[in-house]
């Protein structure tokens, strides 16, 4: 079943709000996903790359700043890896040869925190409530297809500042998989949502933007499904064609919201006086903050 919130925030001077907002719309999902969650914060941008990684325990994460030479905050399982931009690759590189450390996700303005258990346990382990940010989204997932995992959990990403969550099913998700291997993209998991993610990434990677590989999607990615992306810049919704998955969006001169259900965005400042309605199906809706 699965639930999906994201939020946008329009103005500047609101960034302090949105890990608050974000976590009540998360644990207002839990019904629809117990099982594990996950959510992705864009903060500020800076001259470092974020690195956001997992260790199979707390432990494996202790020794990273005095080996790589960075800044590494501690986040229970997880840490947030402030890497020079030229120090990136090889950093990487490094990672990448470390047992027990996985790299959750990349970029110069999201973080990215997932793990097993209820969407408020999560939220709060990782300090969703203090996050600050202009946009964000989220997911509560009900394992219906395979065990409960942690890299079972969203948000899925496959590119710098680019993630994706996920309600529904994808039934040709293997024969994509193999066609975006073939283009060079790498998987660690055998989920439908990671081949999506990395459909979106190839696509802008050969020169899409995120309107057209949304809209390419439709034709190439086969079953039900409702994503919500988010980028550097912004964030974007799609359901497809038949959409029989809820979906609800809300708006206001502050904020763009979205949840699988319209009680997660019943706390949000201004929601009685928001434009609501529901996503009309294979159309695809977005909104950017200037680069």
């Amino acid at each position: 079943m699965c639930g999906i919130v994201g939020l946008f925030l329009k103005r500047p001077g609101q960034e302090a709000s949105l890990g608050a907002h974000l976590a009540v719309m998360l644990a207002t999902m839990r019904d629809r996903g117990p099982d594990s969650a996950g959510f992705a914060i864009y903060g500020t941008e800076n001259e470092y790359i974020k690195l956001t990684l997992r260790g199979a325990a707390e432990a494996d994460l202790q020794g990273l700043a005095d080996m790589l030479d960075v800044r590494v905050d501690l986040l229970s399982t997880h840490a947030v890896l402030h890497a020079p931009v030229e120090k990136f690759p090889a950093i990487r590189e490094k990672l990448g040869s470390l047992p027990g450390i996985t790299i959750v996700g990349a970029g110069r303005r999201m973080v990215l925190f997932k793990e097993v258990g209820l969407p408020e346990d999560v939220a709060a382990r990782f300090g969703l409530p203090r996050m600050a940010g202009t946009h964000g989204i989220g997911h509560t997932r009900m394992a219906t297809e395979s065990a409960v995992t942690t890299d079972g959990a969203h948000p899925y990403t496959t590119g710098m500042d680019q993630c994706l969550v996920h309600n529904g099913s994808l039934s040709n998700h293997n024969s994509v998989r193999r066609r975006l291997i073939r283009e060079g993209l790498h998987f660690e998991t055998e989920n439908d949502t990671e081949v999506a993610a990395a459909y979106l990434s190839w696509r802008m990677r050969e020169g899409d933007s995120l309107e057209t590989a949304l809209y390419a999607s439709l034709n190439d990615l086969d079953g039900f499904f409702t994503f919500v992306v988010g980028t550097r810049t912004g964030f974007a919704v799609l359901r497809d064609p038949i959409s029989c998955k809820p979906a609800v969006l809300a708006e206001t001169d502050d904020w763009v919201a979205f949840g699988s259900e319209y009680r997660a965005l019943v706390d949000l400042p201004g929601i009685e006086n928001a434009r609501v309605w529901e996503p009309v199906p294979a159309r695809v809706y977005a909104w950017e903050h200037a680069a």
